[in-house]
């Protein structure tokens, strides 16, 4: 009995390439617990029944599904906010670029808020945050219009989507751990509708009420509700003070972190990109406006199902070569022929494009798990690719805003994202190959 289990034993170690694949199903890449390094350990949160813990998952998976909303509401009316509001164009490409820079700039703020005064109440301020930032968002003052309220809401949320991007995910982890890969599908899905839905909903939304500010404080209401829905859940936690003691090798310091961060930092310029751009890119082609919607929110949907397949099948290989690679490629080449490919075919490079996004995001995200032999140096790879990938990754945004102001279309942009795309599949390469950070 006991070599048998010794045997499993080293089965199961995360070196060996059954061991990683247990190790990357067990253990999604976007669950990583950003307070590992705490003592005492963060403890799961506190619900008397049942029925209270579905309660609490329905709240997490609602607050993710807000997390993205902010993205592609916007870009789905910018035009009519661009000439309706007189936005200039710096204006234009700051509002694009400025959530994503936040996501970076506040990442390693979120555990230390958790450690003072908890995850959970940190969630609910984060999206106290979310939803007045939304509701600002439109707000025109007088003598001075829509700009310092769009510049405002829009940093606002930014920075409550950083704190829940990292402390949603341990949180799933820590409350529903026999639970974990349908609260981990359920959390990560609610991500991806989020951002369909931002973008298929709010150019019609517009259309009902004649004003693109109506349009974008609609979304201020689904955030409202999550945050009365998770209001008794995080009132009723009793803070307790942690102190954080470093674990883990210095990723700062590994080549093989750097390679993952990159590639994470060059899918991030794709992927935000897509949320910003891509419906301002097809109505340029002379889309029109709700069916742009809908072609961005089918690629966004189409993600979901490249992030749901990719991770499993990279596990399944020695090395992540090969599919870090050709994801790379075909995200580049699908952003390329949705701005240079013939028009008819139109749906077909959207739906390339969703495809490899989501595969290329879930991709980028398991090398977390698939690179670190143990969690406390996961929590610290995640940080420095949440901290340099979304700080560098806007800009993709910035530069895809300044090239048009500079030439007046988006054919240039074409050609940025197949270099990019190009330089994904390079550190990508890197990044696949079988060895460890440390």
């Amino acid at each position: 009995m006991t070599e048998a289990t010794n045997a499993e034993a080293r089965k199961q170690r995360p070196g060996s390439p059954a061991g990683k694949a247990l190790h990357a199903r067990a253990e999604p890449g976007t669950l990583v617990d950003a307070e590992i390094d705490e003592l005492p350990a963060p403890q799961p949160t506190r619900v008397g029944s049942r029925r209270q813990l579905a309660y609490l998952g329905l709240c997490l998976v609602l607050i993710g599904l807000n997390l993205r909303t902010v993205f592609s509401s916007f870009s789905a009316v910018l035009p009519e906010a661009s000439s309706q509001a007189a936005l200039p164009g710096w204006a234009v490409v700051v509002l694009t670029t400025v959530p994503v820079t936040l996501l970076g700039v506040f990442a390693p703020l979120a555990p230390v808020l958790a450690r003072r005064f908890g995850a959970e109440r940190v969630l609910l301020g984060a999206m106290a945050v979310l939803t007045s930032g939304l509701l600002l968002r439109p707000v025109e003052l007088p003598a001075a219009g829509h700009l310092p309220a769009l510049l405002a809401g829009t940093a606002a949320c930014g920075a409550a989507i950083a704190l829940c991007n990292v402390l949603l995910p341990g949180l799933v982890k820590r409350d529903f751990p026999h639970r974990l890969g349908l609260m981990g599908g359920l959390y990560t899905t609610a991500i991806c509708a989020s951002a369909a839905l931002g973008a298929g909903f709010t150019y019609p939304a517009y259309t009902a009420t004649g004003e693109w500010t109506l349009a974008l404080w609609f979304w201020a209401l689904p955030a409202a509700v999550v945050l009365l829905l998770f209001l008794p859940v995080a009132v009723r936690q009793r803070p307790v003070r942690h102190t954080a003691v470093r674990d883990g090798v210095n990723v700062w310091r590994s080549a093989v972190a750097w390679q993952v961060t990159l590639f994470m930092v060059l899918q991030a310029m794709m992927s935000f990109s897509v949320f910003a751009w891509l419906a301002p890119i097809l109505r340029e082609r002379g889309v029109d406006g709700g069916t742009a919607g809908l072609m961005v929110s089918a690629s966004i949907v189409l993600q979901m199902l490249g992030s749901l397949f990719a991770p499993a099948l990279a596990a399944r290989f020695r090395d992540q070569r090969a599919i870090n690679t050709a994801v790379a490629l075909m995200t580049g080449t699908g952003f390329a022929l949705c701005i240079f490919g013939p028009l008819d075919l139109v749906w077909a490079w959207a739906g390339l494009l969703g495809l490899g996004q989501g595969s290329l995001t879930a991709v980028a995200l398991t090398m977390i798990m698939l690179r670190t032999r143990d969690g406390h140096t996961a929590a610290h790879l995640s940080g420095m690719m949440q901290g340099v990938g979304y700080g560098l990754g806007s800009a993709g945004t910035l530069m895809v805003g300044q090239l048009h102001q500079a030439t007046g279309s988006f054919a240039a942009a074409g050609f940025l994202f197949l270099a990019v795309g190009l330089l994904a599949a390079v550190f990508g390469y890197r990044a696949g190959r079988d060895r460890f950070v440390g």
